[in-house]
């Protein structure tokens, strides 16, 4: 079961399968190619997810730690959080999460207040300036409503993590969208990373 894997120079946890998307550009679709088999027989523990992270942490340096893997890491927010706790206990290396930003709506509450302190950098899979265009390609369980609350997550979240960064997929939307997402972000005060289709 791989919990931890390599990407470049930084060490990505992978938790869950659980997500509340099924976008049409996943790496769930062609991942094994790219990282080896990321699918988990089961959910591991915090205990089993923080002995593989002291595991790899002893066996080589990385210049970030990075919580993304097939599923949608918020699913288990909290087990991450105490994950977070220990790796700050450890290691100062900076720590991200790449999300689908809908934790608000997973949670049913505003958890934003809980990442303080445990995150460097969020990156929030934006993927379209537009609701029904989002939901076209995410297919999120929670319809076109993910869109603004992944919206209203990344505001809120910038009071408590120094980063927070949406993405785009350039293969995937238009020109004129990525200009669109990108006035979007700076309306919201964050960032905005356009990303090649893997």
């Amino acid at each position: 079961m791989t919990i931890t894997y390599v990407c470049d120079t930084s060490l990505y946890i992978n938790t869950t399968n659980e997500c509340t998307n099924s976008c049409d550009f996943c790496v769930r679709d062609h991942g094994d190619e790219l990282y080896g088999n990321l699918w988990l027989e089961r959910e591991p523990t915090v205990d089993e997810i923080i002995k593989d992270v002291d595991r790899a942490l002893s066996e080589r340096d990385y210049t970030e730690i990075v919580f993304c893997g097939y599923g949608e890491p918020t699913v288990r927010l909290y087990d991450i959080f105490s994950v977070c706790r220990h790796i700050r206990e450890v290691s100062d290396l900076p720590i991200r999460m790449n999300t689908n930003g809908q934790a608000n709506l997973i949670w049913k509450k505003d958890v934003t207040p809980d990442f303080e302190g445990l995150f460097d950098t969020v990156s929030v899979s934006l993927n379209s300036p537009h609701a029904s265009e989002y939901q076209s390609v995410c297919h999120s369980v929670y319809g076109e409503e993910a869109h603004a609350s992944l919206l209203d997550f990344a505001s809120k979240l910038k009071k408590y993590v120094p980063n927070v960064v949406f993405s785009v997929v350039r293969d995937s939307i238009p020109d004129e969208d990525i200009e669109l997402s990108a006035e979007l972000a700076k309306k919201l005060g964050v960032k905005l990373r356009v990303r090649e289709m893997l």
